[in-house]
């Protein structure tokens, strides 16, 4: 009986994890990402000296509602960042942030260390 309730919960957590390119066929853009994620995040306040901006590719990424949100979610999370930008469709990431808290490495490090490393890698 455990097993078969192992199973089932395995299946249920799989199907809802599992992302399928066919889910979401919507370009990604600034707007319908946003709109699509429910984001609410005031926005942070960067000295204009400090403002940097990088973009970067990412492998991995097989959707854009659970693995680009996710990514972007991630990031838009941390402090100094202002802005991220994670495409689906064009595989990167675009961040606007504040160069005296983050920088490039570690905004790549922040991607790759989602799912303890094993899905996702910042180039």
């Amino acid at each position: 009986m455990k097993s078969i309730r192992y199973i089932a919960a395995l299946t249920l957590a799989i199907g809802v994890l599992s992302c399928d390119k066919k889910q979401d066929t919507t370009p990604a853009t600034e707007e319908n990402v946003a709109t699509t994620t429910n984001i609410s995040k005031a926005a942070v306040e960067i000295a204009p000296e400090n403002i940097d901006s990088t973009s970067f590719k990412i492998e991995g990424m097989t959707c854009q509602m659970g693995c680009a949100n996710t990514i972007q979610t991630k990031l838009e999370s941390l402090e100094g960042v202002s802005k991220a930008v994670v495409s689906f469709d064009e595989g990167n990431a675009k961040i606007t942030f504040d160069k005296t808290v983050q920088n490039t490495a570690s905004l790549k490090k922040t991607v790759n260390e989602i799912a303890d490393g094993k899905l996702y890698k910042a180039l």
